[in-house]
C-alpha cells in the first residue's frame, strides 16, 4: 500500500501536469484546437454524465467489454492449461497458434463486421481475440513453470490427475493468470472501442468517432478520460480480487518470508 508521502507525490504530479497544461492553454503556448484545456475536458465529461442518454452509450461499451473479457479469459485459461499439460498437442498446434497471433487484430475488425454485423457481437469477438492470447500464454507458461519436485511428491502421495490439476497446476498458475487478467482489461476495452469506432450507432467509441468527425477535440479527450476511469475502476476490483485469492503473496512494501 502507498503511504501518505507517496500519495502526496502522486497528487503533486497531477497538479503539475494538468496545471501546467491549463496554464499553457491560457497563455497561448498550447493550441486548444489540438489540446483543449483540462477544465474544458472536465466540463465535457460533466455534461455527458449529466445527460441520461450518455449511460446508454456507457452500458453498451461496458457490456461489450465484459463479454469479451469473460469469454476471452475463459477460453485462454482452459486452452492454455490444456496445452500446458498436453505437450504433444501443444507442439502440433504451435505453428497455427503463432500464425493466428501474428495477425494484427485491427485487420480482423472488418471481418467480424462482415460475419456478425454492426451489432454487439462483432465488438465482443474483437475483444475476445485481444484478451485470449494474453491469458492463454500466461496460463500456458504458468502450468509449465510448476516445480518438478512438487509434481513428483504429489504423484508419490497418490494424487490423481484431477487432484494434480486442482491442487498443484491451477494454484501454481494462479499468479500468472491473475497478472494477465489485469493486463487484458485494457485490451478488452480497446477491442470494444475499435469495433465501435469502425462502425456502430452507440457506445463510447461511437461518441469519440462522432466528436472526431466534428473536429471536436474536447469530446475526443473527454472520451479518453472516461475510458481511463473505467479501466482504473476495473483494475482496482481485480487488485482486490487478487489479494483475496492469493493470500500467500506478499503485499507491496512487505518483505518475503525467509
Amino acid at each position: 500500500m502507498l503511504n501518505i508521502r507517496d500519495r502526496m507525490i502522486q497528487l503533486l504530479l497531477v497538479v503539475v501536469l494538468f496545471g501546467g497544461w491549463e496554464l499553457g492553454v491560457k497563455a497561448g503556448m498550447i493550441d486548444p484546437f489540438f489540446f483543449p484545456s483540462p477544465l474544458s475536458i472536465g466540463g465535457k465529461v460533466v455534461e455527458w454524465v449529466s445527460d441520461t442518454s450518455f449511460y446508454r452509450h456507457l452500458n453498451i461499451t461496458v457490456l461489450e467489454t465484459v463479454l469479451g473479457y469473460v469469454v476471452g479469459t475463459l477460453l485462454g485459461v482452459v486452452i492454455g492449461v490444456w496445452l500446458g499439460l498436453a505437450r504433444r498437442a501443444a507442439r502440433i498446434l504451435d505453428p497455427f497458434i503463432k500464425a493466428i497471433n501474428a495477425i494484427p487484430r485491427v485487420v480482423l475488425a472488418p471481418v467480424f463486421v462482415l460475419w456478425l454485423g454492426l451489432g454487439l457481437w462483432s465488438k465482443v469477438a474483437l475483444a475476445v481475440t485481444l484478451v485470449f492470447f494474453i491469458t492463454f500464454f500466461n496460463a500456458l507458461q504458468g502450468v509449465r513453470e510448476v516445480n518438478p519436485v512438487i509434481l513428483s511428491n504429489s504423484r508419490i502421495l497418490g494424487a490423481s490427475r484431477f487432484d494434480m490439476l486442482r491442487h498443484v497446476y491451477l494454484p501454481a498458475a494462479a499468479t500468472w493468470i491473475l497478472s494477465s487478467l489485469r493486463t487484458s482489461v485494457g485490451f478488452a476495452v480497446v477491442g470494444a472501442i475499435i469495433g465501435e469506432y469502425l462502425g456502430s450507432s452507440a457506445g463510447l467509441g461511437h461518441l469519440i468517432a462522432q466528436s472526431e468527425g466534428n473536429f471536436d477535440a474536447v469530446g475526443v479527450f473527454a472520451g479518453i478520460v472516461v475510458l481511463a476511469i473505467f479501466v482504473l475502476v476495473i483494475d482496482t476490483l481485480l487488485t482486490w480480487l487478487e489479494g483475496r485469492l492469493i493470500t500467500w503473496k506478499p503485499k507491496d512494501g512487505q518483505e518475503r518470508p525467509a
